[in-house]
């Protein structure tokens, strides 16, 4: 029989809306440890109180994720402002329009296809990293530059020539709408968009601004037809066709793009930010990473070739996104009633996993809060349940980028060790303080020092 949830103590009179508010992910990895794997969270004053569940172990989230996925839906609140503001694409699609949208998409996420995207990888790196060698001081905010350098990959990827059009209005707009679904998806009072409040009327020019770009260059596209050789995601969406030779309508199209934008630019920027910062303040894991770098490409760009030759540089990724999951809550919603691991979930409940959580879990990793890259060593990786390690969900909705994700963050950072030296800008024990956007992120600048390398040393 199933055991009722164990509520995390809180104020009496607001819950735990104080611990909430002020640092959810202490919050929740404070309740795992005190309460347990499963845990039940009430905010608010009574009479205006809600309720979320929280779910830690690799069991609990495998059975959320992945056999009991059909109960537990993307019905919450954030689900549904990411679906009024860029469309009903892949992260936010549901039942029929899910299964069609998997099936027409998936050839553009081969992973022969994907590999074609390491040039455009390459050359987007070479472009950030260019202005490093006259840096004052030889200091730059790798958060920064992995932002625009994450921006400007993806927008080429998906729009190809057309990048100066579209990397702008990306640019510019997308901060808007992520705001707007952040503010609105954690509000218990969400005005109607009709109404011509400032920030409706801000989200709003920004959603026009960005469907605008995408509805001229996908019209572009549909009206160049079959002859149109380009291969870039929007001219392949165009292209795309079922068994009984139907397409993607122009406004799918459109949705799936925003949705590639929204999932693909800031994943990737928190993931080499990171890295790049934990790097330059591991000297050891550095120096043994650039070794494997410089041995394997003596000198010349990485391609998709060399991600399988490069395991000690993947296991450096792997850690980083242990350690700072760029998706670091994902929330789902129980249709019905249901048991996970040992504990009674009703009907209804918003049901929250934390990768942030799981990743520090004592019972999967030896040293939760020590950067290690040999957590994934092969014989670490075996030992541990699949869902100990989690950034891109599982299941049947797990990311359909993740080889993309990888391939681009492996040729990216190894770009970088070939051309620079990394080193710690802030003093040792220094803590980031950090931001729970549309995805997790530094609040402030991630600092190093970088020197440029010569040919030679990088050969």
């Amino acid at each position: 029989m199933s055991t009722e949830v164990p509520l995390v103590v809180g104020h009496p009179f607001l819950g735990s809306l104080k611990e909430l508010r002020e640092d959810v992910l202490a919050a929740y990895l404070r309740a795992q440890r005190t309460v347990g794997d499963v845990v039940r969270f009430q905010a608010g004053p009574p009479g205006m109180r809600t309720e979320v569940h929280g779910v830690f172990s690799a069991d609990g989230v495998r059975q959320v994720l992945a056999s009991q996925a059909v109960n537990f839906r993307k019905d919450n609140p954030t689900y549904t402002e990411i679906r009024e503001s860029v469309g009903n694409g892949l992260l936010t699609s549901q039942d029929e329009d899910y299964v069609f949208q998997r099936r027409m998409v998936q050839p553009l996420f081969t992973r022969r296809r994907v590999n074609e995207y390491a040039g455009a990888v390459h050359t987007e790196t070479i472009r950030t990293v260019a202005g490093w060698k006259s840096a004052p001081d030889g200091v730059v905010d790798v958060s920064a530059d992995m932002a625009e350098f994450a921006l400007r990959a993806v927008t080429r990827i998906l729009f190809g020539a057309d990048i100066d059009t579209a990397i702008d209005v990306v640019r510019r707009r997308f901060p808007v709408i992520g705001e707007s679904v952040l503010r609105r998806g954690v509000s218990p009072v969400r005005l109607p968009r009709t109404w011509p409040t400032p920030a409706n009327r801000r989200t709003l020019s920004a959603q026009r601004e960005l469907y605008d770009v995408c509805d001229r260059i996908i019209a572009q596209r549909t009206a160049a037809g079959e002859q149109d050789e380009r291969d870039d995601m929007v001219s392949l969406l165009v292209r795309v066709r079922d068994e009984d030779g139907s397409g993607l309508t122009a406004d799918a199209v459109r949705d799936q793009i925003l949705i590639f934008l929204l999932a693909g630019h800031e994943t990737t920027a928190t993931s080499l930010g990171f890295a790049l910062h934990l790097l330059a303040g591991h000297p050891e894991v550095r120096a043994r990473a650039r070794a494997e770098v410089d041995t394997v490409l003596t000198g010349r760009p990485a391609t998709a070739d060399d991600m399988d030759a490069l395991p000690y540089l993947t296991q450096v990724l792997k850690e980083t996104m242990r350690l700072y999951p760029a998706v670091a809550i994902m929330g789902r919603r129980a249709v019905a009633d249901a048991d996970v691991a040992g504990f009674r979930i009703p009907a209804g409940a918003d049901v929250y996993l934390t990768p942030w959580v799981t990743h520090r879990h004592p019972d999967y990793w030896k040293r939760p809060e020590t950067f290690d890259p040999e957590h994934f060593a092969p014989d670490q990786e075996a030992t541990r349940p699949r869902y100990a390690w989690f950034p891109f969900g599982g299941g049947p909705r797990a990311c359909i980028g993740q080889h993309f994700s990888m391939l681009e963050a492996c040729v990216a950072l190894a770009t970088i060790l070939q051309r620079f030296d990394i080193d710690a800008y802030d003093p040792p024990g220094h803590t980031v303080p950090l931001d729970l956007g549309m995805a997790l992120r530094p609040a402030g600048p991630l600092r190093v020092r970088v020197t440029a390398r010569t040919a030679e040393a990088a050969a």
